[in-house]
């Protein structure tokens, strides 16, 4: 069973950088430039920001679903980036050096188990964890920020 990390779609945030820093207060986003990298994962690209570049951090609804897991938290997007679309087993460079959470919902929108993994042992544990037939999908977290990263679906 393999899988596939979904990126978010540029299209949802990229009219927020047209706004003022005004304009984006009062949707309580914040604009920055990044001083250091790595340490900004972008959710649009699954790259790390890097320096120099403008991000913006925004509160995102990342679990919608009418359950006791409905979430959302601060998440970065870069300026001018396009959405990326790994290959079905890829897992992008910005996970391998982070411990990640690995949370598995099933049809229901509930979550059935979680565990934390080292961003190298990522790929195992997905392919592991979606052997498990309740599992309909996974929501990955960078753990330390706690910080939704990406959806992983079956490919």
């Amino acid at each position: 069973m393999t899988f596939q990390i979904h990126a978010l779609p540029e299209t949802d945030f990229a009219p927020l950088f047209a706004l003022t820093d005004e304009d984006l207060a009062a949707r309580r986003v914040r604009r920055s430039v990044v001083t250091a990298s790595p340490g900004t994962p972008c959710r649009v690209s699954l790259e790390d920001a890097g320096i120099g570049e403008r991000v913006l951090l925004l509160n995102y609804t990342h679990q919608p679903a009418a359950t006791p897991y409905h979430a959302s938290h601060a998440i970065f997007v870069r300026e001018g980036v396009t959405q990326a679309r790994p290959a079905p087993g890829a897992v992008p460079a910005v996970f391998l050096s982070r411990l990640i959470s690995v949370r598995m919902f099933d049809g229901g929108d509930m979550m059935i188990d979680a565990e934390a993994v080292a961003g190298q042992d990522l790929g195992a544990a997905l392919t592991r964890c979606f052997a498990e037939p309740a599992v309909a999908y996974i929501h990955l977290h960078y753990a330390k920020p706690g910080c939704f990263a990406a959806l992983v679906r079956r490919a």
